[in-house]
């Protein structure tokens, strides 16, 4: 027979479970700080977790993000077997609805030909602007300016700027790394939909892309004081078997981390890019 402090533990749970499963959530509760207009002031320095940027779909931890062949399993490629433990991939349960991104069968192979050659190919490391809607789940801040008239993020990682427009102009006259982004409303969510990207960007440092094409449609919704649901639609019917989402949370930082510090990366990849161009390159 069991317990009776068992059963009184077993009627414990089942209480909180039910609490849990009927009580209203913080988010539901939460009356966001207001512009003069009624609409939610998003203004702040916001960052996600981080983990993200190494692969927006569910992974365990591994040794690193470039391998080579070893003597009996895949090792740490030569390029940064030195790095040790910081080479290595944190695990995360992903951002990705559903887990897995609906790939179309030739640009799964795409993405696992990037995977095998990351080193070369993610712009990340050539310190080329990182799109949308990579930008917002790297590992460096990003501030939103806004009031009644105007948007505007501006971006730790390269400079990256993005003016939401609050009126559709129509289409974009060019593609561009960060796209044209409008902005509405929807509640008090904030919807920006993004389009005329130039199909360069990832998504992380897994080889997941989005393609020449696709259209993110973001939304923005103030959970408490100090977090954000951040979504994301894709569709790019090109690469994609059916529009996906992605999910995460965005934190606002306070103290003297509520300001953007100087990530200018273009010189730190000058050796990277053009190293063997120099009379006498380095070994």
């Amino acid at each position: 027979m069991l317990s009776h402090n068992f059963r009184k533990g077993i009627l414990f749970l089942g209480l909180v479970s039910a609490t849990l499963l009927t009580a209203p959530t913080f988010a539901e509760d939460y009356e966001p700080k207001r512009l003069p207009s009624g609409k939610p002031d998003f203004n702040g320095v916001w960052q996600a977790s981080g983990r993200d940027n190494y692969d927006v779909e569910p992974h365990s931890a591994r040794a690193a993000l470039a391998f080579r062949p070893g003597p009996f399993v895949p090792v740490p490629a030569k390029e940064v077997v030195a790095l040790g433990a910081v080479g290595a991939v944190p695990a995360s349960p992903g951002i990705v609805v559903g887990g897995e991104i609906p790939y179309k069968k030739e640009a799964l192979q795409q993405r696992n030909d990037n995977r095998e050659n990351y080193l070369e190919r993610d712009p990340e490391v050539k310190c080329y602007l990182p799109g949308i809607p990579r930008a917002n789940y790297m590992p460096y801040a990003f501030q939103i300016f806004h009031n009644d008239d105007a948007l505007f993020f501006a971006y730790e990682y390269a400079g990256a700027v993005r003016n939401v427009m609050l009126k559709d102009p129509g289409p974009a006259p060019i593609d561009s790394w960060m796209g044209q982004s409008v902005a509405s409303w929807d509640g008090d969510t904030l919807v920006i939909d993004v389009t005329a990207q130039n199909g360069e960007t990832w998504l992380d440092r897994a080889g997941n892309f989005i393609g020449y094409g696709a259209e993110v449609t973001e939304r923005y919704t103030q959970t408490g004081p100090n977090t954000m649901e951040y979504e994301a639609t894709i569709e790019n019917p090109e690469v994609f078997t059916k529009p996906w989402k992605i999910r995460t949370t965005l934190y606002k930082m306070a103290g003297k981390d509520a300001e953007l510090q100087q990530f200018k990366c273009v010189e730190f990849v000058e050796e990277l890019m053009y190293g063997h161009l120099r009379k006498n390159p380095l070994d």
